[in-house]
């Protein structure tokens, strides 16, 4: 490999994934923090609500005197309350909203740039449109408090019809609705997860390519997507997992992906540089510690497999990409 990731990413991690006894904010979160910032691999963290204040202010502390960039994730806000952004009823819906205002101070006074959120339950067909209206309404909502504190909302995407039933959803519903979002909130921006990508049975370049104007930051991982088998469905395992979808040579599909639409691109002033993220999870019998060395393996095989011999599969299918070839071949060379 003639080009070291760092040229063209940071990377970062799930942090109440990877460790999901912090979930709840309680539990050794700071030493579990500490153990990530201290870590020269990653450049990032994505953390969640820390109840205690006094470990709130030293972990803005901490990633403050290690140069940390943080994300909130209020995912386990939203899921563990059941809040529902797109709930038909106002008073559900106006509820949830109230509900993750606090979680705005918390992600503004741990330092991080962005709140990231996923929509609530999909409804069906029937009601789809008019749950995306009002979903957006949520977001308005919720970008005008965010904006206020200097930060800016993005919505990650997530599977339809397989666990987390979420309304948003398919790329091109995503980047839809992220567009008329951006007329008012130009920070506005969806997050991708490659492991979602796949229950949701889109492919790597594809979605990639629908939503590039919106994307602001993607996760990698895995998923079970065979009903039956161990940890079936969004439950985020390690990369290899028996029976699961993405090794190795998929993580290298999804970068090369990345690659050829642009998210990834080398030489970047270092506070435009964009990060991919690790959503991974131990599953039952695996520790914290297996996990994260699992990751990096798989990130660092994955990354000197990258040849512009694979950029060959991805058949980019619009003009923008035209440029496939040189970028391949210049910035990581043509040679096995």
């Amino acid at each position: 490999m003639e080009r070291h990731w760092s040229d063209y990413c940071g990377l970062s991690l799930v942090h109440f994934l990877a460790f999901p006894e912090c979930g709840t904010g309680e539990g050794e979160i700071l030493k579990t923090i500490e153990s990530i910032a201290f870590d020269p691999f990653f450049s990032g963290i994505e953390i969640s609500r820390i109840n205690d204040a006094g470990t709130r202010k030293r972990v803005a502390q901490l990633v403050e005197q290690t140069r940390c960039n943080v994300d909130f994730g209020v995912h386990p806000v939203i899921l563990g309350n059941k809040l529902n952004l797109n709930s038909l009823d106002s008073n559900e819906r106006n509820q949830a909203c109230k509900s993750l205002e606090p979680y705005i101070d918390q992600a503004a006074e741990l330092g991080a740039k962005r709140f990231v959120l996923l929509s609530g339950p999909d409804p069906g067909e029937a009601q789809r449109a008019e749950a995306v209206k009002v979903l957006a309404e949520s977001l308005r909502c919720l970008c005008e408090s965010a904006q206020a504190r200097g930060l800016s909302v993005v919505l990650e995407t997530f599977d339809r019809t397989v666990e987390k039933k979420a309304l948003i959803g398919p790329a091109e519903e995503a980047a839809a609705l992220a567009a008329a979002l951006q007329v008012d909130f130009p920070s506005f921006g969806l997050l991708y997860d490659h492991a979602h990508g796949v229950l949701l049975d889109e492919t790597p370049l594809a979605a990639l390519s629908i939503l590039k104007n919106h994307l602001v930051h993607v996760h990698v991982g895995n998923c079970v997507k065979v009903p039956g088998r161990a940890s079936y469905g969004d439950s985020h395992p390690r990369f290899g997992f028996p029976g699961s979808e993405n090794d190795i040579p998929q993580l290298t599909e999804f970068l090369c992906a990345l690659l050829t639409m642009g998210y990834l691109e080398k030489d970047r002033p270092l506070h435009k540089r964009r990060n991919v993220g690790f959503e991974v999870k131990p599953q039952p019998g695996e520790s914290s510690a297996a996990i994260l060395a699992n990751i990096k393996r798989a990130w660092t095989d994955a990354w000197t497999q990258l040849r512009f011999s694979h950029a060959e599969h991805l058949k980019p299918s619009h003009s923008a990409l035209a440029e496939d070839r040189e970028l391949y071949s210049g910035a990581l060379g043509s040679g096995a």
